[in-house]
């Protein structure tokens, strides 16, 4: 009679252990070395804020916009998924990046927005995701958030895509390489491999969010080119930064392959502010935005 008791305490035992196997997000990932360089310009309470003309094809015709790409270093937490109010134990730092575009098609604006949330204290994929597209016919959101898998949600006004969940295996995001290109550009794995579009692009093309095959590659001349190629998508981004820290990205282009056309979308940067722009939400400021060309 006791051996049914035992063996129930086996399974329960187990059974806790897997669990706690499968919930855990603190896995052992190599840590990643950050210069004094970096910690001297990143840590300095400031966020970097970059203004850039954009020249962006909707519906086929090329629109004039304007583009933002905002750095900033901040406090994390892992199981909420949501950016800390003081740093703590359970916290862990990382590296933001919001981007922006804005443009008008025809009588109705576009505005795009997407924030990647990236660990910098080890070399793992990144922790949180989230990218919506506002217009007047309506609006699109998607979320990642990184739970030992990487957990979707899309939401959209168009029929087919309306609501969806799933999980993926992790994997290198286009939205991450942003900010792996202003910590350590040359680090970055090279060649052929599965990757996670930019969100935006496959909410604005109404792709299948999933990973695909895609090639990387990097060059030096003037600037440190680093081109993602999509055959499967026709798609190619080149983005193209300073060879030295802090490497900032000086411009983009985003090509869409169609049959024998080839649509080139561009951004060059305007101007450069650090600032806790965050304090800077009165009025008075409203001459900063001068600063950047806005």
């Amino acid at each position: 009679m006791r051996t049914l008791p035992l063996l129930l305490l086996l399974i329960l035992l187990i059974s806790c252990q897997t669990k706690t196997e499968n919930i855990s997000i603190n896995d052992n990932f190599e840590k990643r070395n950050l210069s004094t360089e970096f910690k001297s310009y990143w840590y300095d309470g400031n966020a970097e804020l970059t203004s850039y003309d954009l020249e962006f094809y909707r519906y086929g015709e090329k629109r004039q916009g304007k583009a933002m790409l905002i750095f900033v270093t901040e406090d994390f937490l892992s199981e909420a998924q949501v950016k800390a109010n003081s740093k703590s134990e359970t916290t862990r730092s990382v590296m933001k990046l919001n981007s922006t575009k804005k443009f008008n098609t025809g009588i109705y604006p576009y505005s795009i927005m997407q924030s990647a949330f990236f660990p910098l204290g080890e070399q793992r994929p990144l922790l949180k995701l989230t990218s919506s597209v506002q217009e007047w016919c309506g609006h699109s959101y998607a979320q990642l958030n990184h739970r030992n898998d990487f957990q979707l949600e899309t939401h959209s006004y168009f029929e087919e895509e309306a609501d969806s969940t799933f999980t993926v295996k992790p994997v290198l995001s286009e939205n991450q390489i942003w900010i792996q290109l202003r910590i350590a550009p040359k680090k970055l794995k090279l060649g052929k491999q599965n990757i996670f579009p930019d969100f935006s692009f496959l909410q604005l093309n109404h792709e299948t969010f999933k990973t695909y095959s895609a090639s990387i590659e990097q060059k030096e001349d003037d600037y440190l080119t680093t081109t993602l190629r999509y055959n499967e998508l026709g798609r190619v981004l080149k983005i193209y930064q300073e060879k030295s820290f802090p490497f900032e990205i000086e411009k983009w282009e985003e090509m869409e392959i169609q049959g024998k056309d080839t649509l080139i979308s561009k951004a060059k940067k305007l101007k450069t502010l650090k600032t806790k722009y965050w304090q800077k939400n009165s009025d008075k400021y409203l001459h900063l935005r001068d600063s950047l060309s806005l």
